[in-house]
């Protein structure tokens, strides 16, 4: 082999790696599911970001997006962007003109987000959901499924339907990696003893019942047995270390199974709810979620839709 087939060699390797030939149905598919949560989620917390309509200067810290900003946004037109963000949600949805308009429901999102984050705590429970959304818009995510599609042919599978499916399962690899690595800079191998998790459950448990908001019976009843908290935290541990192995495909779906089963445990132990990962939602890209379409419930509605 001469040097000059080595960089032919090495980039058919990462195509194969980056860029699998994918169906163009598993990827809008994938934009269907992110985008349904996506404008559920919009329209449900509708009065909570319509809240933000402040000028209250004092209080404003800006994060991300709003970093631009040298002040806080007038009111008015805070809520007219919330407005646009409800309808930019429904295109995405729907696949509506996503060269266009997919790429700017990414910004309307990104700047809400960020901007209601700048009025107080910083919430890092929608950072993957975000991201996930900004692969999808920028990607050929509505060759199929979509509303621009209507009348055209299926494309045939191609590597260019392939990186988005792969970057949304590094981007949760990463998030959950960095998780990891922030337990044991804030607690080192202390935490695998357990200890530190037990006393955060109680800790958790305890200020909501002094507050009398809803907290966890079970994990206030497991407390006085620390070896399973032991268990819990190696679990953890070796789940958000280990998520760069979620790449490998078949890993990557044992790996997500994992890290659901994770938030249920944490739903269980301390009632926090982290709807996107609890949705499933947050690791579908590490299947073939086009397969859905041939399940029973969704036949007849792949048919209407030209997908069966």
């Amino acid at each position: 082999m001469s040097a000059d087939d080595r960089p032919l060699l090495d980039r058919s390797l990462l195509d194969r790696l980056w860029m699998p030939t994918t169906p163009a149905l598993r990827l809008a598919t994938l934009r269907a599911l992110v985008g349904a949560y996506g404008f559920v989620y919009v329209l449900v917390r509708l009065p909570h970001l319509l809240s933000y309509a402040l000028d209250d200067v004092a209080r404003f810290q800006p994060v991300g997006l709003a970093t631009l900003a040298p002040s806080p946004t007038l009111p008015i037109v805070y809520q007219a962007l919330v407005a646009l963000l409800v309808l930019t949600s429904g295109t995405f949805l729907l696949g509506f003109k996503h060269r266009w308009l997919a790429p700017l429901h990414a910004v309307l999102l990104t700047w809400v987000l960020t901007y209601t984050n700048s009025w107080g705590k910083i919430l890092h429970t929608d950072n993957l959901f975000l991201a996930h959304v900004i692969v999808l818009a920028f990607a050929p995510s509505a060759d199929a499924l979509s509303l621009d599609a209507r009348g055209k042919a299926r494309p045939a599978d191609h590597p260019r339907y392939g990186w988005a499916p792969k970057l949304m399962v590094a981007l949760a690899a990463a998030a959950y990696l960095l998780a990891g690595i922030a337990k044991l800079r804030n607690g080192g191998l202390h935490f695998l003893g357990g200890e530190t998790l037990r006393n955060f459950v109680a800790f958790d448990n305890a200020r909501k019942i002094e507050l009398a908001d809803i907290h966890s019976p079970l994990g206030a009843a497991l407390l006085p047995y620390p070896g399973l908290f032991a268990v819990l935290a190696w679990v953890s541990m070796l789940l958000e270390l280990g998520a760069p192995l979620a790449l490998h495909r078949r890993i990557g779906r044992w790996w997500s199974l994992g890290m659901w089963g994770f938030h249920l445990g944490v739903l269980a132990l301390m009632a926090i709810g982290f709807v996107y990962p609890l949705s499933f939602l947050a690791f579908a890209a590490c299947f073939d979620v086009e397969k859905l379409w041939q399940r029973r419930p969704l036949r007849k509605l792949a048919t209407k839709l030209g997908v069966a």
